[in-house]
């Protein structure tokens, strides 16, 4: 007969010597969120969001640019954006034809969770057709940011997940960390909410000729900010403490190691870029980093427990 039993393994059993192209996918697909997101920072940051002035198309009767076009250089940036999200959308659509084939009849809620990425594509292509004709309204600018930013939260949890089991959930802290830890998830939610509120009331406002705001105090909204990553900040270095008092695992201990200097090194940025008046390539920085911090936080979230490997034995 069958009996399940668990291993300590952290990654689905392959046959020796066979590579794990799902494994590789899920990482690419992570790897391409973050990239998206700094390109679309590229886009916002030289002016260039309104490059392709139209969509779907790049102009009316072409997708692509023109020599005629007026946007200059412009064009190209936002183009190039825009050719990204097909290589974002092919390897989404790799992730679910391979994840079809390993784990539709094994483990099927996490198969369907492989769809996220790709819908989430599809969503993002038609809340940024909405910012250009909107002509880059931050009301609708932020949520396209936001979107992508949860694309990476969930590319995150998906890569974890699959490298781990579907076994009965075991806390690698005690309870009132593990709470901890959500709690800290959701300012950093708030923290990355309140940096889109400081983008689109301050001087980057995507297209070269048009300056569309929110109309907030720019240096109001940067101190509100700040307060909100003083306070992550602080929460953070509690899960990095409780861990070293918990003895908690050392996956856990380094992933928030990692999520605090991200942390860091994001308030640096942050204060630099603030009194230097915001220079195009600290801002950038600071936008990859964001995307780094969401994927490094969401990783750290889920060591706070575990679930083991599910294998099957033969007797």
């Amino acid at each position: 007969m069958t009996v399940p039993t668990t291993t300590s393994s952290h990654s689905p059993a392959l046959p020796a010597g066979k590579v794990d192209w799902l494994d590789r996918l899920l990482v690419a697909n992570l790897v391409l969120q973050m990239v998206i997101i700094v390109t679309g920072g590229l886009v916002r940051l030289t002016g260039s969001g309104l490059g392709c002035p139209t969509w779907p198309q790049c102009v009316p009767g072409s997708f692509t640019p023109t020599v005629q076009q007026e946007q200059g250089y412009h064009k190209l940036i936002e183009f190039g954006n825009r050719l990204l999200t097909f290589v974002l959308a092919a390897v989404a659509l790799a992730v679910i034809i391979v994840a079809a084939q390993r784990l539709r009849g094994t483990r099927p809620r996490l198969y369907r969770w492989t769809w996220v990425p790709l819908l989430g594509i599809v969503a993002q292509a038609i809340v940024g057709g909405i910012v250009v004709l909107a002509k880059l309204d931050p009301r609708t600018v932020s949520p396209h940011f936001l979107l992508s930013i949860a694309l990476v939260g969930v590319s995150a949890w998906l890569l974890y997940r699959y490298r781990e089991g579907d076994g009965p959930v075991a806390l690698t802290v005690p309870p009132a960390a593990h709470r901890l830890v959500h709690v800290t998830a959701a300012v950093g939610g708030v923290v990355l909410f309140l940096g889109t509120v400081v983008t689109g009331s301050g001087p980057h406002s995507g297209d070269s000729l048009s300056d569309v705001r929110f109309g907030f105090d720019p240096r109001a909204t940067a101190w509100l900010h700040a307060d909100a990553v003083m306070l992550f900040t602080g929460l953070v270095v509690a899960c990095v403490v409780v861990g070293l008092v918990a003895h908690a695992p050392a996956a856990y201990a380094r992933a928030w190691r990692w999520v605090l200097l991200i942390c860091i090194a994001q308030g640096v940025i942050g204060y630099g870029q603030y009194f230097t008046a915001l220079p195009i390539a600290l801002v950038l920085v600071h936008l990859a980093g964001s995307a780094l911090l969401t994927a490094a936080l969401a990783w750290a979230v889920m060591t706070s427990r575990t679930r083991p490997l599910l294998a099957k034995t033969h007797l």
